[in-house]
């Protein structure tokens, strides 16, 4: 824990102006860097709760918003008329779009002199979960964590093939973290995700987690699975431990 941290809004340079929620450590570093990827419901409160946790630990940690290029500014709650508009921006993404915005961001972090530029990570969660497995195919993310991503084995945002049929581009190490309950994935969707990166050779680990239904991380949401929601965290917090502070 370093304790101080900053935040601001930032704008990332890139194809299009991206707006960014920015938290890190207050000291110089060097650190360690995190894309936070965002549910469908934009950057909002619990997105940067998250980037904000994770300056804490030590992270340059930044969030950007990934309907830029379709509603700037754009944040929600979880509402039903909430996930109708979050889901209809969700289907209107396309993955080479936010392969480019990511890879802006991972730039913009390279370039701040209080980051690691070797030393690169992503986390995800509900659509920024399937984007998560996405930016891991980026040759920059070392580490990646993929919360409850669903339609990785069958949807790619814009594109005809599955992200499923990407993992062998995944060079970092991958963990993935599910809930049992979750209406959204079904199991056997978890079982291909792991054979997949099984078979491609990726570092990985899958979590699956009894009880818990999608979303079960965001304290924000009814399905929050308290147990579930710390385990995880703890797993997470190993993963970047262990990949981006080892150097």
């Amino acid at each position: 824990m370093v304790g101080e941290i900053r935040t601001e809004m930032v704008t990332v340079p890139g194809a299009v102006a991206i707006a960014a929620y920015l938290a890190e450590p207050a000291g110089p570093g060097p650190f360690p860097a995190v894309v936070v990827l965002q549910e469908i419901f934009g950057v909002n409160a619990h997105i940067r709760e998250v980037t904000e946790r994770l300056a804490r630990l030590g992270y340059v940690a930044i969030a950007p918003a990934l309907y830029q290029r379709l509603a700037p500014g754009f944040e929600a709650g979880y509402t039903p008329q909430d996930i109708q508009i979050g889901r209809e921006y969700k289907n209107q993404t396309r993955a080479s779009e936010l392969l480019s915005d990511i890879q802006s961001t991972l730039t913009y972090l390279q370039q701040k002199p209080n980051v690691r530029a070797q030393a690169l990570g992503a986390i995800g969660f509900c659509f920024g979960g399937h984007v998560a497995y996405l930016a891991a195919t980026l040759p920059a993310i070392r580490a990646t964590a993929s919360f409850y991503g669903a339609g990785i084995p069958d949807w790619c945002p814009g594109e005809a093939q599955p992200t499923l049929q990407r993992t062998a581009q995944i060079s970092g190490t991958l963990y993935a973290f599910f809930g049992m309950e979750d209406q959204s994935i079904p199991e056997a969707h978890v079982t291909q995700i792991e054979s997949s990166l099984a078979q491609h050779g990726v570092k990985h680990r899958v979590f699956r987690y009894e009880g818990a239904g999608h979303g079960f991380f965001c304290d924000r949401r009814q399905s929050y699975e308290p147990r579930a929601a710390a385990d995880a965290w703890q797993q997470v917090q190993h993963l970047f431990q262990s990949v981006l502070q080892g150097d």
